[in-house]
């Protein structure tokens, strides 16, 4: 497996750039939204979250390439982006008042003890959506230098087009000599809803030729240096067998290491790989941990009991400790342990990105406590 080397920090203009949709988050708290009637609103996308950590956390120099609307909604994204130290490189859509492109809007509440979270979307004439190749001027993106390039299986499941500006985005990135990272984050419901589309519009040639997320996804994935992603990600995203996920532990790193064999194979310009590791006992009670391959070695984080406050966005917050860690040149363990704490504490606050301070990280990575600070 070819070794993963991290451009230096140098002259480069940038440590980190996140292709991916920029969505609104409805959060009505622990109340369900049949009987909420009024929300916070937070500013999020998956790919987006990761970016917005490293800076806010990590003191990283990012951009996000995303769709932007030129209405009230896409004013209060932007100046959300602006607040997390994240630069914005925008494609602009027009509202036409009515209809859109729109700012896609994501549903989620909290839940509570045994009444899980409630997600759906409403993500019709999504901007994000109506990006494809030739949206971005990578070189011009990339004249000053880039460290590390990031996309996702949310944003690559929204339409035909996007897979492929993924794609070109991370040859560029590749080009430009950074590392090009993957979360795989399968999402069965944005896949279902793309594939049905795709079919109703004739743009794939019928329902039968329709590419499947194990095909696209795959594509994609040959382009990857880090990939990230549990082992029903890897199954269903993939199309691996692999052992079976059903009634084993989820804190057991077997399953997840189990697939590393048909991954590399199938994949075999893949450095890394990792993946949060969690137990859910209630809504608010989880078991924590996290697991990492790398250069042929594989690393695990303790178990850490969690009182979550909000699970959204945890899984990027691992991502971004990891990232993180890479970039400060730091081991396999000391960056495993950064995610593995950062996404523990992103859980704890509410909303999708990180409230922490890198201090904070650091010390629970080193095995900090709950204890009053003084």
């Amino acid at each position: 497996m070819p070794e993963l080397k991290v451009p230096a920090k140098g002259a480069a203009a940038r440590d980190f750039a996140a292709l991916g949709a920029l969505v609104t988050r409805l959060d009505p708290g622990v109340l369900p939204f049949s009987v909420a009637d009024s929300y916070a609103l937070h500013v999020s996308g998956g790919e987006y979250n990761v970016a917005a950590n490293l800076a806010r956390c990590f003191g990283q120099r990012c951009a996000v390439l995303s769709a932007m609307v030129d209405n009230p909604i896409g004013a209060k994204v932007e100046r959300e982006v602006r607040a997390a130290g994240v630069e914005g490189i925008y494609r602009r859509f027009e509202h036409d008042g009515v209809r859109g492109p729109n700012i896609a809007t994501v549903w989620s509440d909290r839940g509570m003890g045994p009444r899980p979270p409630v997600v759906f979307y409403n993500r019709a004439n999504e901007a994000a959506a109506l990006l494809g190749p030739g949206s971005f001027d990578w070189k011009a993106v990339f004249a000053g230098g880039i460290r590390w390039f990031h996309s996702g299986g949310i944003f690559s499941a929204l339409s035909t087009t996007t897979p492929d500006l993924v794609i070109e985005a991370m040859k560029a990135a590749k080009a430009a000599g950074a590392v090009v990272s993957f979360d795989l984050n399968y999402r069965a419901k944005l896949w279902n809803a793309a594939r049905m589309a795709a079919a109703a519009s004739g743009t794939a040639g019928g329902s039968q030729s329709v590419a499947s997320a194990p095909e696209i996804l795959s594509r994609i994935v040959e382009n990857v240096d880090v990939l990230v992603g549990n082992e029903e990600d890897l199954q269903l995203g993939l199309g691996l067998t692999g052992p079976k996920v059903d009634g084993k532990s989820k804190l057991d790193p077997a399953a997840f290491l189990g697939t590393i064999g048909e991954v590399t194979r199938r994949f075999p310009k893949l450095s890394a790989i990792a993946t949060t590791l969690r137990e859910v006992h209630s809504t608010n009670r989880h078991s924590w941990s996290a697991v990492l391959w790398l250069d042929g070695k594989s690393y695990v984080a303790p178990t850490m009991e969690l009182d979550v406050l909000d699970r959204i966005g945890g899984g990027d917050g691992f991502a971004a400790g990891l990232i993180y860690g890479f970039l400060a040149e730091k081991s396999p363990e000391e960056s495993l342990r950064l995610g593995w704490a950062h996404g523990a504490l992103v859980t704890t606050y509410p909303g999708d990105t990180s409230l922490a301070s890198l201090a904070e990280v650091e010390a629970l990575a080193k095995g900090g406590s709950a204890r009053v600070q003084r």
